[in-house]
């Protein structure tokens, strides 16, 4: 079972290859992503990593505390996304 992470306060400098090496000490990476702005394709500091549950929790446990340039990163399991409400035009 694939467990998605998500990781806030991410310096703008990281990279998605920066985010699975740091991932990867704990365990296979099956995807990263980071959220861009979609007007600027600036970083907005956060993002998604997943991985087989057994990793996560591992990665989850042992990065709770961990910096990435010099940023304290915000480290849980990722919700599921609220349902957006329909578009009326």
């Amino acid at each position: 079972m694939v467990k998605s992470i998500y990781v806030g306060n991410l310096p703008w400098s990281c990279s998605e290859d920066d985010l699975r090496k740091l991932f990867e000490a704990y365990g296979d990476v099956n995807s990263v992503k980071i959220v861009e702005d979609r007007e600027t394709g600036r970083s907005r500091g956060f993002g998604f990593v997943e991985m087989e549950a057994d990793a996560a929790l591992k990665a989850i446990d042992n990065l709770t505390e961990a910096t990435l340039g010099g940023r304290s990163l915000q480290i849980n399991e990722a919700r599921p996304r609220a349902p957006r409400p329909p578009r009326r035009w």
